[in-house]
């Protein structure tokens, strides 16, 4: 159920990445009109979800290299994201924005940060299982 609702979000931001950040932006800023991504920022969007989507579609016996440095990275973002979310949403924000200064995050983001962190380490977790499983055991999940 989780994984499937991991899936579908990663989908979206694939194929609608800018609809997203839209709707996050109004919902986590109190002045959203005010920020001016960057250019990458959308494409960065859509690569995150290609690599959820990866992570979570990935059958046993795939490339263990590559699958392992990737859930290696994201699991580490998201301890860097559940364990100092403060920081994380400050890089966060210089990396997506370019005037990030001018942006009033609302109280409940940073919090939230620390859940979305939590759900990056789920995913790495997540995706580690479903490497080590028999096909039998994947089909079923």
């Amino acid at each position: 159920m989780l994984r499937t609702l991991l899936l579908g979000l990663s989908a979206l931001h694939v194929v609608a990445p800018r609809a997203i950040v839209d709707r996050a932006e109004r919902i986590a800023f109190a002045n959203p009109t005010t920020g001016r991504l960057r250019p990458w920022t959308l494409a960065t969007a859509r690569l995150e979800g290609l690599l959820f989507c990866w992570l979570l579609l990935r059958r046993p016996g795939g490339d263990r290299s590559a699958g392992g440095a990737l859930r290696s990275a994201t699991a580490l973002l998201g301890a860097a994201m559940a364990l100092a979310p403060r920081s994380a949403l400050e890089f966060g924000l210089r990396i997506a924005y370019e005037n990030p200064e001018n942006l009033e995050v609302r109280s409940w983001v940073g919090p939230a940060t620390r859940l979305i962190g939590a759900v990056y380490l789920a995913v790495a977790l997540f995706s580690g299982r479903a490497g080590s499983a028999t096909a039998d055991e994947f089909e079923r999940e």
